[in-house]
């Protein structure tokens, strides 16, 4: 791992992703570019050409934006970390999309601060949006992991072959932290299997790869979202890996909504893969 794209707006969920983020590049030695986007309305093509466009203040703003990244840098990385950093005026979605691509990051690691589910549906959150259609994988975080480590990882699947390209890039990923992973599949009453055809299933799923510490485990709740969370929240996981094909929206496993009875402060940092 060389490369870990962080989107900041100077938010907790922004400071909490940094902090992360300069966990994982101590112990990788990757290189963190932090970047802000800043969004331009729509219909504004040319700035210059308004009679309210001032280049002093502009530029003055942008000196002021300048400094907080500085400020941001210097607070969540120490001095061993090599940190750049970039402003761009571009959407949040389409500037992480574009800058990830131009670095050929191999990790993005971003806050999220959730939105209700009348605005998930009409708009969807900047985070879902990368989640969903990202090549590179991503760590979504919402809270602050003061005590961030990864010893447990859960890999929540349905283990069909078309996971197998997503597995490979979790177990590269656990193997850099010496990880034990949890390959969880969850059995619901609409979708239920046998635990020894399941554990099965998983078995043959996994034999092309040399795994480091790992158990198989077969979960029943009344949801694949509930069973995820629940098994994680039963075994302290310290991050949740899921595979997306872009069309299935995440959004309800990050904003809490999954259950009132979960609380958000159980919510773990998850880890996402594009298929």
């Amino acid at each position: 791992m060389k490369k870990i794209l962080v989107p900041i707006d100077f938010s907790k969920t922004s400071e909490y992703a940094s902090k992360i983020a300069a966990k994982i590049a101590a112990k990788t030695n990757a290189t963190i570019y932090l970047i802000h986007l800043i969004e331009v309305p729509k219909g504004v093509i040319d700035m210059a050409a308004s009679s309210k466009f001032s280049i002093p203040e502009s530029m003055l703003y942008l000196r002021k934006i300048r400094e907080k990244i500085l400020h941001f840098k210097n607070t969540f990385f120490n001095k061993d970390t090599h940190v750049e950093y970039l402003i761009k005026l571009n959407s949040p979605f389409e500037g992480i999309q574009k800058y990830a691509d131009k670095i050929n990051a191999d990790l993005i690691i971003m806050g999220s601060k959730g939105h209700s589910e009348l605005e998930e549906m009409i708009i969807g959150s900047n985070t879902e949006k990368v989640v969903r259609n990202s090549k590179t994988p991503v760590i979504v975080i919402k809270q602050d992991s003061k005590k961030f480590k990864l010893k447990n990882l859960v890999f929540a699947s349905n283990f069909k072959e078309e996971n197998k390209e997503v597995f490979s890039k979790f177990v590269d990923f656990a193997t850099i932290f010496d990880s034990k992973i949890h390959l969880l599949k969850v059995n619901t009453p609409a979708n239920f299997h046998a635990t020894s055809e399941t554990k099965q299933k998983i078995k043959d799923f996994i034999t092309d790869f040399n795994l480091p510490k790992h158990k198989i485990n077969v979960y029943s709740d009344t949801t694949v979202e509930k069973g995820i969370l629940n098994f994680s929240n039963d075994i302290n996981a310290d991050l949740i890996a899921l595979s997306t094909h872009g069309r299935t929206g995440l959004a309800h496993l990050f904003t809490g909504s999954v259950t009132k009875s979960l609380s958000k402060n159980a919510l773990k940092p998850m880890l996402t893969i594009k298929v």
